[in-house]
């Protein structure tokens, strides 16, 4: 794959970096301080990047859903994940779900999630799922990948364009995830409904 053209402006991950193994397994090695509580953390980085889409755009939409299985989907409205070419012309997505977020991860303070836990990025929920689907809706292209257990085990999937733009993450956790917590729908509820910019509807299937 030829090198992607880095974006102009400044961003949250290191676009060369297209798998950090190192960083992923680091995380895996560490559930528990990763995922302090079990899932509900790991769904609260996933909301926390629907809500800076929120704030950026002056409003928006997110649809939280706890699935049967055991998986959680989490949806915006926003703009979706950045994407350029590379010097072929392929796409590539910022690479988000493999590389370490520069303003969170190794930061000595970063800010705390509504569970009062640090933020490190949404690499971190990659990391601790058995599976993670990611949808990418934007105004020149829509696609989705799969991972599994951290790594991506597909390339971007074209999908049909149907008008909208945004972002659809949906996860299963590993299961030494599982064992620190279940979340608490009525816990969850609270923690997402500070944001006055973000529209939240939450669904339990389970």
């Amino acid at each position: 794959m030829g090198q992607p053209r880095r974006p102009r402006h400044t961003t949250t991950h290191d676009w060369a970096s297209q798998v950090d193994v190192e960083h992923l397994e680091h995380i895996r090695e560490a559930a528990a301080r990763f995922a302090p509580g079990g899932a509900g953390h790991l769904i609260l980085e996933v909301f926390a990047y629907a809500e800076e889409e929120a704030k950026a755009n002056g409003g928006g939409r997110c649809s939280i859903t706890l699935h049967a299985d055991g998986s959680t989907t989490v949806s915006d409205d926003g703009r979706g994940t950045e994407t350029v070419g590379d010097q072929r012309g392929q796409i590539v997505k910022k690479p988000v779900m493999v590389s370490r977020d520069l303003r969170y991860f190794d930061a000595p303070a970063p800010p705390c999630l509504p569970d009062g836990h640090p933020r490190r990025g949404i690499s971190v929920v990659a990391a601790l799922s058995e599976w993670l689907v990611h949808t990418n809706r934007r105004d020149n292209g829509s696609w989705t990948q799969r991972y599994e257990h951290a790594f991506p085990v597909t390339a971007l999937v074209p999908l049909a364009a149907d008008g909208s733009t945004g972002t659809a993450v949906r996860f299963r956790p590993i299961a030494a995830v599982r064992v620190l917590g279940a979340v608490n729908f009525d816990e969850l509820r609270r923690w997402t409904g500070s944001c006055p910019q973000l529209s939240v509807e939450l669904t339990d299937l389970r």
